[in-house]
C-alpha cells in the first residue's frame, strides 16, 4: 500500500508561538510564575472572602500555562529526538513546577476545607462561583484524600521526576525502534500498519514476529522498569492518601461509582467475548483459515477496497459526514481544516498514534489541536473523524465552561470521537445500500467490527492486565517487599488476560509471536486511563441507538452534553437521554445494538455472498 504525500500538511503553531526563540515563549512562563507569587498573596488564607476573585484570577493562571504547555507538549510529540525542544520542555516544566508547589498548592487544600455554608453563599454574591460549583464540588471530593500542604507542594514540585518522566522516556525509546521490514528500517507505527493492511497472511506472520522480536530484548526491559515505577510509585502514594484499590482514585476523579466500573468489566467478559470470538470465527471464514493467528485479528478482508485515499479526499468524506448530521459540528470540523489545526505525516522522531489537544487560550478562546499519523487507509479516516470529535467536543465545552472545567473525564472524552466515527461509519454504509454493492458493504461493515473490537473487547483485556500488574504490586507491598515483575513474567500475564476474551490458544487464535505486545502500550503510563475507551464506546452506542426515538430533539441535546465539559457526572449526563448507566442493562444494550447487531449484520451479508461459519 502505497503511503500519500501529504509532507505539506502540519500545523500551524504562530496562534502560540514563532518558535522556541520566540521572546513570548520566556515572557509568558515569567510572567505565569509572578501570577502565581500574586496569586498566593492575594488568597492564601482568605478565601471565605476572595474566592470568586481567586477562581477568576486561576482561570487566567491556567489559561496561560494551557498556552506554553500544549506549545511545547505539541512540538514535543512532533520531534521526540530534538534534543533543544526535550531540553526546553524540561525547563519550563520545572519552572511551572515549582511556581505550582510554592504558591498555589494551598489552594485545593483549602477549598476542601471550607465550610459548605460559605461556599453556597459565595455562590449567591458572585456569578464565578456559582459558575463553577461543580468544580468546587469535585475538588472537595477529594478531601479525604489530600495530604498536608508541605507533602503536597513537594510531591508537585518532584511531578517532573515522577510517572511523567518515565513515560517521556518510554515513548522517547518507542520512537527509536526500528525494524527491518524488507531492504528498509522503519518505525513501529509504520510496520504496525504494513502489518494491518497486508493481505499476505504469511507477511502478516512474519512482521508480527519481527514486531515481537524487536518488542522483547533490551525494550521489553526497559518497558518492564517504566511500568514498575508508575505501578510501584502509584501504590505507595495511594496507601497514603488511603484509596481503597487502585482503580479508586481513577473512578473518583471521572465521577464513576466503582460498582458502574465494574458492571463494565463483568459485561463485556460475559457478552462482549462469546461476541468477539463469533465474529472472529467468520473472519476466519472468510480468510479461508480454520484457525486465526494473532497477526490475522486486524487483516483486511480479501476483497476489501485498499485503495489510498488521499487526504483531501478523506476530509471530504468526514467533512459530508458531519453535515448529514449537525451544521453546528461540521462547521467546527471546518474550521479546525481551515486553520490548519491538524498535524498528518508520519516522520522520523514523531510520536505514534494519534491525539487531540483542546485548551482555552488567555481571552477564554477555546483551540483544538489534532495529531495524526495518516497513511490513506480507511481506518485513517475513521481516526480524522474520531479526532475531529474529540476537537468540537474541547471547542463546545470550552466556550460554555471556560477552562477550569471544559475537559469531560477520560470515559465520557470518548462519547464526541467515537460518536464521530459513528456519523463517518454510517454516512458510507448508507451509501453503499444504495449502490447496492453487497461486497463493499460486508467489507465496511467488518472493518467496523474490527474497530469496536478493539475500542470494546481490546481495551477491556488492556485493562484486565493492567488490573492483575496493579494487583500484583499491592500485594507484594502488603507482604512487605516490593518483587518487580519480570519481562517473562509480563508476557505471561498478557498471555492469559487476552486469552480470557479471545479464547484459548486453538480456539479461535493461536498466540505465538504476540507474547511481548504489552511492550508497547503507553496507556500504561497513565494509570487506569485505558478502560475509558472501552467505556466511551458503549457509552455512546447506547446514545447513539436513541436517536431515532428522540428525533429532532437529539441533536441540541447531544450539544448540550457536549457543552457541559466536566461539570456533570454520568447519571445526569444520559438523564435527558432517558438513558441509566447505573443499571447492568445499559452496559449490556450498549454491546448488543451496536458490536452484537453488526456481526448479524456481517453474518447475514456473508450468508449471502455464501460464507458461512
Amino acid at each position: 500500500m502505497t503511503t500519500p504525500n501529504t509532507n505539506d500538511i502540519r500545523w500551524d503553531l504562530n496562534v502560540l508561538y514563532s518558535g522556541l526563540d520566540d521572546p513570548q515563549l520566556d515572557k509568558d512562563i515569567a510572567t505565569y510564575v509572578e501570577m502565581a507569587k500574586v496569586f498566593q498573596a492575594a488568597h492564601k488564607g482568605k478565601l471565605a472572602e476572595t474566592l470568586g476573585q481567586a477562581i477568576r484570577d486561576m482561570t487566567e493562571l491556567s489559561m496561560l500555562g494551557g498556552k506554553f504547555g500544549v506549545y511545547l507538549y505539541l512540538r514535543y510529540t512532533t520531534a521526540t529526538d530534538d534534543a533543544v525542544v526535550k531540553a526546553k520542555m524540561a525547563e519550563v516544566q520545572k519552572i511551572e513546577n515549582a511556581a505550582v508547589g510554592e504558591y498555589l498548592e494551598f489552594f485545593e487544600i483549602e477549598i476542601a476545607g471550607l465550610d459548605e455554608a460559605v461556599i453556597q453563599h459565595a455562590a449567591k454574591e458572585d456569578a464565578a462561583v456559582a459558575k463553577h460549583l461543580p468544580w468546587l464540588s469535585q475538588i472537595r471530593l477529594f478531601k479525604p484524600h489530600q495530604l498536608s500542604e508541605d507533602i503536597e507542594s513537594a510531591l508537585t514540585k518532584r511531578q517532573q521526576f515522577s510517572e511523567g518522566a518515565w513515560s517521556e522516556f518510554f515513548e522517547e525509546l518507542e520512537s527509536d525502534l526500528r525494524f527491518q521490514s524488507g531492504e528498509k528500517l522503519i518505525g513501529l507505527e509504520e510496520i504496525l500498519h504494513q502489518m494491518t493492511e497486508s493481505t499476505d497472511a504469511e507477511e502478516r506472520a512474519r512482521l508480527l514476529k519481527t514486531i515481537n522480536d524487536g518488542l522483547g530484548g533490551p525494550f521489553g526491559k526497559y518497558s518492564a522498569q517504566t511500568l514498575h515505577m508508575v505501578v510501584g510509585s502509584k501504590e505507595v502514594e495511594d496507601r497514603e492518601r488511603g484509596y481503597a484499590h487502585p482503580m479508586h482514585a481513577a473512578n473518583k476523579s471521572s465521577l464513576i461509582p466503582d460498582t458502574v466500573v465494574e458492571s463494565l468489566h463483568r459485561t463485556v467478559m460475559e457478552v462482549g467475548g462469546p461476541i468477539c470470538r463469533r465474529y472472529y470465527r467468520l473472519k476466519a471464514a472468510h480468510l479461508g483459515l480454520k484457525t486465526l493467528r494473532w497477526s490475522d485479528r486486524n487483516a483486511p478482508m480479501p476483497f476489501a477496497d485498499n485503495t489510498v485515499i488521499g487526504w483531501n479526499d478523506a476530509v471530504a468524506l468526514v467533512h459530508n459526514a458531519y453535515a448529514s448530521f449537525s451544521p453546528t459540528l461540521v462547521g467546527l470540523v471546518d474550521g479546525m481544516v481551515k486553520d490548519r489545526r491538524i498535524d498528518v505525516t508520519p516522520r522520523p522522531g514523531k510520536r505514534g498514534g494519534a491525539y487531540n489537544y483542546s485548551i482555552c487560550l488567555p481571552g477564554n478562546r477555546p483551540i483544538a489541536f489534532n495529531f495524526l499519523n495518516f497513511m490513506g487507509s480507511r481506518r485513517d479516516v475513521m481516526t480524522i473523524a474520531h479526532e475531529l470529535g474529540h476537537g468540537c467536543h474541547g471547542l463546545l465545552a470550552g466556550e460554555a465552561q471556560g477552562t477550569l472545567m471544559m475537559h469531560a473525564a477520560i470515559p465520557f472524552a470518548e462519547t464526541a470521537s467515537i460518536f464521530g466515527e459513528m456519523i463517518t461509519f454510517n454516512f458510507l454504509k448508507a451509501d453503499l445500500v444504495k449502490l447496492g454493492d453487497r461486497q463493499k458493504l460486508l467489507a465496511l461493515i467488518m472493518a467496523k467490527c474490527d474497530d469496536q473490537m478493539n475500542t470494546a473487547i481490546r481495551q477491556i483485556s488492556f485493562s484486565n492486565f493492567e488490573r492483575n500488574i496493579h494487583a500484583h504490586e499491592a500485594a507484594t507491598l502488603t507482604r512487605g517487599k516490593i518483587k518487580k515483575l519480570s519481562p517473562p513474567e509480563l508476557d505471561a500475564i498478557w498471555l492469559e488476560t487476552t486469552q480470557e476474551l479471545y479464547g484459548k490458544s486453538g480456539e479461535v487464535f493461536t498466540y505465538e509471536n504476540a507474547e511481548h505486545l504489552w511492550a508497547y502500550i503507553s496507556h500504561y503510563h497513565r494509570p487506569f486511563y485505558v478502560y475509558g475507551y472501552a467505556f466511551g464506546e458503549l457509552l455512546t452506542q447506547s446514545l447513539y441507538a436513541a436517536r431515532p426515538r428522540l428525533g429532532e430533539r437529539f441533536e441540541p441535546l447531544y450539544l448540550d452534553l457536549l457543552r457541559a465539559g466536566n461539570t456533570k457526572d454520568v447519571v445526569e449526563l444520559l438523564k435527558p437521554f432517558d438513558l441509566d448507566p447505573t443499571d447492568d442493562a445499559f452496559w449490556r444494550a450498549g454491546l448488543e445494538v451496536s458490536l452484537g447487531k453488526l456481526v448479524e449484520e456481517a453474518e447475514a451479508v456473508s450468508k449471502e455472498l455464501g460464507i458461512t461459519v
